[in-house]
């Protein structure tokens, strides 16, 4: 579901998560510093949000000094008034608290880190701001390492509502999570999860027909009305792609294993693969014009 193409791509985390924040063309050490206040910024808030807030950092920040570059650096925010910083970022939750927290953080990367972010999860998560959840997911996406599981909201919720555990906290989640799932797959959980509770899982109006849990019964928490829809809606249409002519077509079932094609030019690409990808698999078709 979260491969290109499926129901929960495209989500907002796949391009504006905290990790994909920071300029490509800054400096390794700017770049790292970047994602630690991408992510300082991110509780509480929209990835779409928070995206915008960081690129105003990144374009309107001045310089601290004449011939300096302006611009999201750890020499601007220490030198910017934090009237200023509050003003960039005012859309994200809390904002004058993370003004308080950029503020303090940057001098703390100043005096005792020699002016870049702290490569330890401890030397992370006493920087005012930073909680264990900031901290993985920076030392993961900062310094390439992974120590532990970032665990938001999203993972939190959706690995109790499979039953993976009962747990009453994200702290809590990251601990069990880690307890027996395989270190190759720490980094990675959290991309999957929380994008999948972006676009289908989501906290209010879950898309339990659309997702291939529910509708393979794997789901313990999927909506059974939902679910019913969706397998209906499933099998009343396919979609298949006739390569001898490379012309896209719809097929539609009539009940007794033979599909009548019609010619779909007047459909968008994008809305026949939505429709392809909800195919019921192993569905057998007879294709003919």
């Amino acid at each position: 579901m979260r491969s290109p193409g499926g129901v929960a791509a495209n989500a907002a985390v796949d391009t504006m998560g905290c990790e994909r924040l920071a300029e490509t063309s800054a400096s390794p050490r700017d770049r790292r510093f970047q994602t630690l206040v991408a992510l300082m910024l991110s509780s509480q808030t929209k990835d779409t949000t928070n995206a915008v807030a960081m690129k105003r950092l990144q374009t309107e920040l001045p310089p601290h000094a004449p011939g300096a570059p302006a611009g999201l650096n750890l020499e601007n925010v220490l030198a910017a008034d934090p009237d200023l910083i509050n003003k960039l970022i005012w859309a994200v939750g809390f904002h004058n608290n993370k003004t308080k927290y950029l503020k303090q953080a940057a001098i703390i990367l100043r005096d005792k880190w020699n002016g870049d972010i702290p490569d330890t999860i401890e030397g992370l998560v006493a920087l005012p701001g930073v909680g264990p959840k900031m901290a993985h997911l920076c030392l993961s996406a900062a310094w390439d390492r992974t120590e532990g599981i970032g665990v938001d909201v999203h993972v939190h919720r959706i690995t109790n509502l499979w039953g993976w555990h009962t747990t009453k906290n994200p702290e809590e989640t990251r601990l069990a999570l880690q307890s027996w799932l395989p270190r190759d797959r720490w980094r990675e959980i959290n991309w999957l999860l929380v994008g999948f509770g972006q676009t289908v899982c989501l906290p209010v109006g879950r898309r339990c027909g659309e997702c291939d849990l529910g509708l393979r019964g794997l789901c313990r928490a999927a909506e059974k009305k939902k679910v019913l829809e969706g397998r209906r809606v499933r099998e009343s249409t396919v979609i298949e792609k006739v390569e001898d002519d490379g012309r896209l077509y719809r097929v539609q079932p009539t009940g007794v294993g033979v599909g009548v094609v019609v010619d779909n030019s007047d459909f968008g690409e994008n809305q026949l693969k939505g429709l392809e990808n909800g195919c019921v698999e192993n569905q057998k078709m007879i294709l003919f014009k």
